[in-house]
């Protein structure tokens, strides 16, 4: 099931305006335009901000996600008309034959079994043409990033237009890695609290790398994300034919 910070109706609608820096986007669609991308596939669209972006440069877009309250956000924004909504995830696709694939943000690490990540990576395969690409970003383990998910580092008092000032932070809950569980906390102004409970795994670079080859790809970069540098891989995959 999604998270709450996806899936829950008040908290899908503060997702944007509690975190409007979308920069770490901007690496996304410059690779779009250089793979010469005219047909993607976002993996975990949430509320659809990549896919109005990539709709807008006139990219052929599908989003699919398994959170009905962040399509329903998606679908609201300006030039949603241009991009096809699909409610599910990799393994419940139509027949698709797209030029890249993408999973932004933390999209790649809310897969926490094998099985799970195994099974998305077949999905996004049957839906890339050949010699489509999958370009998608993971945080590398090493670096410690979960260390930062404190009170101390999170905690904020946003004014949000026509809702009012929603004060929220993260909880760091567990480290039982590869595994790391967190909690956001939503102080909303008519004094309800909101939680939302996330697991994200962290996957080293071979081990990523094994999955890929696996999932029948070839990993043919790997980029540093620029909106956290040194913190983050950018793995840039082509699909292979099978033999």
């Amino acid at each position: 099931m999604p998270d709450a910070i996806f899936d829950d109706p008040t908290l899908a609608r503060l997702y944007d305006p509690l975190d409007p820096d979308r920069s770490d986007l901007d690496a996304y669609l410059a690779l779009a335009r250089e793979l010469g991308a005219r047909r993607v596939l976002d993996v975990g669209c949430g509320t659809g901000t990549f896919g109005v972006l990539l709709a807008a440069e006139g990219v052929d877009v599908v989003g699919v996600d398994p959170a009905r309250a962040s399509l329903d956000v998606a679908r609201g924004k300006p030039g949603a008309d241009r991009v096809r909504w699909l409610h599910g995830d990799a393994t419940t696709l139509p027949p698709l034959e797209v030029d890249l694939a993408t999973m932004t943000a933390n999209v790649a690490q809310v897969f926490v079994t094998d099985d799970d990540w195994a099974a998305t990576l077949r999905g996004v395969r049957a839906a890339l043409a050949p010699g489509g690409r999958l370009v998608f970003e993971t945080r590398d383990p090493a670096r410690r990033y979960w260390e930062r998910w404190t009170r101390e580092h999170t905690h904020a008092r946003t004014d949000v237009p026509g809702f009012g000032v929603v004060e929220s932070w993260t909880d760091l809950l567990e480290v039982s890695l590869p595994l790391v569980t967190f909690r956001g906390t939503f102080v909303l102004p008519d004094g309800r609290v909101l939680h939302s409970d996330s697991t994200l795994r962290f996957r080293g670079h071979d081990e990523l790398t094994a999955s890929l080859d696996d999932g029948g790809f070839v990993v043919e970069q790997v980029r540093d994300a620029p909106d956290r540098p040194g913190l983050e891989w950018v793995f840039v995959a082509r699909a292979v034919e099978r033999g």
